[in-house]
């Protein structure tokens, strides 16, 4: 991706050629919040057929290559810089150790990305966002890069997660969200505890389970998605939502979209923006 790079604004209209560096910062997603409620976004990047990620022979989810490029990546980094706060979850952590995907925790620490720290001290927001690990299970490597940085690091769960694993994470000195009944963390009880501690606006990098739990929970406020001109095929994959069906709480409505006509590998790909009608700030 190019400063000079330009993408074609397809709606609201008018049609019109737009620069795509600084696209979504314009967005100013941190100034979004309503009183008592955060505003939550997430954002995936998916293909004609509604992949966004395969499994391997083994099990292991990927993400195919042929999926990513720069200029969705400058984008995710563009929301990235407006959040308070980023919730991952356990199973990003362990493929970060093993090298399967890459860090995507802090920002500005490349060249590609020095703007959007600039970018956030202008906006009077810390540094780094600070990062919410999401897991039923606690059992997940924490990356040493979150404390170099000043990040606080929260750690939500259910109530029933496994007490000997709760107890390790405290002697370690992080906090635990106890926001779910069962062992899972839920939506609505984490945005509530976010809510409480001061989070503003709230980015969802955790995958197609937390975004379930959003989306029912009724507190997803703002769905990015990038979708690739190709079909990926493959018998073992993940979608956006893995539960039973939605209903209305699954219903959005487009705010805008944009179109890139060459890459990935020449096919094109859209950049659209869905407001959540149950979950609008």
């Amino acid at each position: 991706m190019t400063r000079g790079k330009s993408i074609y604004r397809l709606f609201p209209p008018p049609f019109e050629e737009v620069a795509l560096h600084g696209l979504y910062l314009s967005l100013n997603l941190h100034r979004l919040s309503s009183a008592g409620r955060p505003f939550v976004y997430a954002n995936f990047l998916a293909s004609l057929d509604g992949r966004i990620a395969l499994e391997d022979a083994s099990g292991q989810t990927f993400l195919p290559k042929s999926l990513t490029t720069p200029d969705d990546f400058r984008l995710f980094l563009e929301l990235e810089a407006q959040a308070d706060c980023l919730i991952t979850h356990g199973g990003y952590l362990r493929s970060l150790q093993e090298k399967r995907l890459g860090n995507i925790l802090q920002i500005g620490l490349e060249e590609r990305s020095r703007d959007l720290a600039a970018w956030r001290r202008n906006q009077g927001l810390k540094p780094q966002p600070d990062i919410v690990v999401a897991s039923a299970s606690l059992d997940f490597p924490m990356p040493a890069s979150i404390r170099e940085h000043g990040q606080r690091c929260l750690i939500a769960t259910g109530r029933h997660a496994d007490p000997a694993r709760v107890r390790h994470w405290e002697n370690e000195g992080y906090d635990i969200l106890f926001t779910g009944d069962g062992a899972m963390a839920q939506g609505d009880a984490l945005v509530d505890e976010l809510d409480a501690l001061g989070y503003r606006s709230i980015y969802l990098i955790a995958g197609p389970h937390m975004l379930d739990t959003m989306v029912r929970n009724g507190r997803l406020s703002r769905l990015f998605q990038t979708i690739t001109h190709q079909l990926l095929g493959g018998e073992g994959f993940r979608t956006l939502v893995p539960g039973p069906e939605l209903g209305p709480h699954g219903h959005f409505k487009m705010l805008s979209l944009y179109y890139d006509p060459t890459s990935p590998l020449d096919t094109g790909q859209w950049f659209a923006q869905f407001e959540n009608l149950s979950g609008a700030a």
